[in-house]
């Protein structure tokens, strides 16, 4: 006689948990917004770049060079630097404070509170920062000088990648651009984690216990006058700042790099409301205003002003950069970046479903998560960053190594490119679709750009 047990629900692919599920509908207009404001600070940031080639390679090109080397700053508090170091150190912690908040919240109030959605894209920027990582190692292997550079291919450029997606995924569900995002503020947090650890060489104490201190009071005031700051914008900029700006000086004379303290404030700052405010359901709390505050910021002058001093190398015409590209710098740069990321990314996801039996949400294909896992491999501003780092500015290494990083974030935009247009295509068209079934039904789907 047949059994009359019904099949057990988990064997079924429908109630096996799904990875990139849609998120809550809050948290989808705030991704939303952050990646427009994005978008427009990576044209900003691709057109400096731009410029800024340019400008190194003409007949002009010493003016760009003195003007990228002019020194300023005070002398007796280390702070004597050139325009390029004040780019990279000084207006890149404003980025890297946008990191510790966006990072905060996602981890406080955003969707990435609930440990199974959080363990995917926190699984997946691990995977995406040691296979580009290992490549370039073992690309380098031979060459011990050039193995510094290691961590130059682990960082995704999110204004960059994100710019580019706009132009060919305006039709994509929203899961991969909140993916793409949460993914990048991640690598982010990795790369100035990488750039705490290995690459602070002589560590001052006494500097560091006094940007504690600084970090400390700063800490204080903004949780606990949250709300008044929150309201009065300018005791913000009065009081907040001055006390950033005293850590990030200590911070960077300690002999860590200045951008560690940026995320440090982030972290410092309240994602709540306070009670007195009316508790977390009343609105947007310090964190989200400063958010909004600063991303023009720095997506509108920070960074692109980062990216046109760092980005200038002076190519040497043709042969200079076919002689680049044949440099083990910049083969492990470009495999680590244009290869190395998708297959981090990727196989550490199709890694976690196999682990966990979890499916990708029924609103996308595999072939999606390609083309975004390939877009990651644009790695622009902290690449830029920790290059300088490696290998010290103007030196030929340096030069290959920004040759490397500008070949590999093109080739990852094109080929992401030609991922992604077709889906753009079928996302549109099925969206063409559902329009008109909710216009015939008289029902209209709220979700259906997600679909």
């Amino acid at each position: 006689m047949p059994s009359s047990k019904s099949p057990e629900p988990a064997s079924t692919p429908s109630n096996r948990p799904r990875v990139f599920s849609r998120g809550s509908y809050s948290e989808k207009v705030r991704i939303g917004e952050i990646l427009r404001k994005e978008t427009v600070g990576g044209m900003l940031l691709v057109a400096a770049a731009v410029i800024a080639l340019i400008w190194a390679n003409s007949p002009l090109s010493d003016s760009y060079f003195a003007l990228r080397d002019f020194e300023i700053g005070y002398e007796p508090w280390h702070l004597q630097l050139s325009l390029g170091a004040w780019a990279a150190d000084g207006l890149l912690a404003v980025f890297f404070f946008l990191v510790g908040l966006e990072l905060k919240r996602e981890f406080v109030a955003g969707d990435l509170r609930n440990v199974s959605k959080a363990i995917v894209p926190v699984a997946a920027a691990v995977g995406g920062v040691a296979v580009p990582a290992a490549i370039y190692a073992v690309i380098n292997l031979s060459s011990p000088e050039t193995l510094d550079g290691w961590a130059i291919p682990t960082a995704t450029d999110i204004a960059f990648a994100v710019a580019v997606l706009a132009i060919i995924g305006s039709h994509l569900p929203s899961a991969l651009r909140i993916f793409l995002l949460t993914l990048a503020v991640v690598d982010d947090l990795l790369a100035i984690t990488i750039i705490a650890v290995f690459y602070t060489e002589d560590l001052e104490i006494t500097p560091l216990l006094l940007a504690l201190a600084g970090l400390a009071l700063y800490t204080f005031l903004a949780q606990k006058y949250r709300r008044f700051f929150g309201l009065k914008a300018s005791a913000a900029w009065f009081i907040l700042l001055p006390i950033g700006v005293v850590v990030w000086a200590l911070v960077h004379a300690s002999g860590i790099h200045a951008t560690v303290a940026g995320v440090l404030l982030g972290f410092a700052v309240p994602v709540i409301r306070s009670k007195a405010s009316g508790g977390p359901d009343a609105g947007p709390g310090l964190s989200e205003i400063f958010e909004h505050r600063f991303r023009p910021l720095s997506a509108g002058f920070a960074v692109p002003v980062f990216a046109f001093f760092s980005a200038g190398v002076a190519v040497g015409g043709w042969d200079g950069f076919v002689s680049s590209l044949t440099d083990p710098i910049s083969l492990g740069i470009i495999a680590g970046l244009v290869l190395g990321k998708p297959i981090g990314i990727l196989g550490t996801t199709w890694l976690i479903t196999k682990v966990t039996r979890a499916t990708l949400d029924t609103s996308f294909k595999w072939i999606d998560l390609l083309g975004v896992a390939v877009l990651a491999g644009i790695g622009f501003t902290v690449s830029l960053l920790v290059a300088d780092l490696s290998f010290g500015h103007g030196t030929i290494p340096n030069d290959h190594a920004k040759v490397g990083i500008l070949v590999a974030s093109f080739l990852a935009a094109i080929l992401a490119a030609l991922v992604l247009t077709p889906r753009n295509r079928h996302y549109r068209a099925v969206e063409a679709e559902e329009k008109v079934d909710a216009d015939a039904d008289g029902v209209p789907d709220v979700y259906q750009q997600d679909r």
